[in-house]
């Protein structure tokens, strides 16, 4: 654990006031998403049974049908931590954040944020209609809001934000991603660099999904720090799933 919470670490000092007052046991810490074993603390959405298993304690999904699984509960201030690999080229998968868990009538995705996880050939097999290949950077660590979720982008490509830097890692490497999301600012690391960023988020409080997309992808090391609350209403919270 220690190996990525340095400047994380300092993050939460920072949430709780004054690090000479703060109590030992006060002090937010990372905890597990992922317990290497099993799915405990995740839901099914729209996804098939075998879309997301464990394996040699990585989490695996298949890719097939595209979906999302989702938190078991939501989450508002937080840095989240999680390590994903590609195992096809030209991969598509992500993590949504302040999510609405549920996916609306006529999509296979959520309202939320997403933070997307593509593999390097993607551009290559998805070039646009001339021939021409799209700037790596626009996809790798792209930050945007889907299916309503608002958001404006530090860095735009219209309604997203692309990476400043492409940082992310091909099929079978392992890429980190560290999330700062708080009062609707949302910071992304990719492999040890912030790159990209949204700000002023219509949803500041809601669900993590998991996305299935077509390719099979792995995670692993999925821990998420909770920090204090901030300015959410009830109008910028996803609904509780009964």
């Amino acid at each position: 654990m220690q190996r990525y919470t340095s400047v994380l670490t300092l993050i939460a000092f920072v949430s709780c006031g004054s690090i000479g007052r703060a109590q030992h046991e006060d002090l937010p810490r990372f905890r597990p998403l992922f317990n290497g074993r099993d799915l405990s603390g995740w839901m099914p959405v729209n996804t098939a049974p075998d879309t997301w298993t464990v394996r040699d304690g990585l989490l695996v999904c298949s890719g097939h049908p595209t979906g999302v699984m989702r938190s078991a509960k939501q989450y508002e201030n937080f840095v989240l931590h999680i390590e994903w690999r590609h195992m096809e080229a030209g991969g598509n998968s992500g993590v949504f954040i302040w999510s609405e868990g549920t996916v609306p009538a006529g999509r296979r995705l959520p309202k939320g944020l997403e933070v997307q996880m593509l593999e390097l050939d993607w551009v290559k097999l998805h070039a646009r209609a001339d021939g021409s290949l799209r700037p790596i950077a626009y996809v790798h660590g792209e930050l945007f809001g889907a299916n309503g979720l608002q958001t404006t982008p530090d860095n735009p490509r219209g309604r997203r934000s692309k990476s400043i830097e492409n940082r992310c890692l091909g099929k079978g490497q392992w890429n980190t991603y560290d999330v700062v999301a708080v009062d609707g600012v949302v910071k992304l690391s990719v492999n040890g660099k912030f790159v990209n960023g949204v700000r002023q988020a219509s949803v500041k409080k809601g669900y993590l999904c998991l996305e299935s997309e077509g390719a099979e992808i792995h995670f692993r090391n999925i821990h998420i720090m909770e920090l204090p609350p901030g300015i959410t209403t009830p109008e910028t919270s996803a609904p509780l799933i009964d």
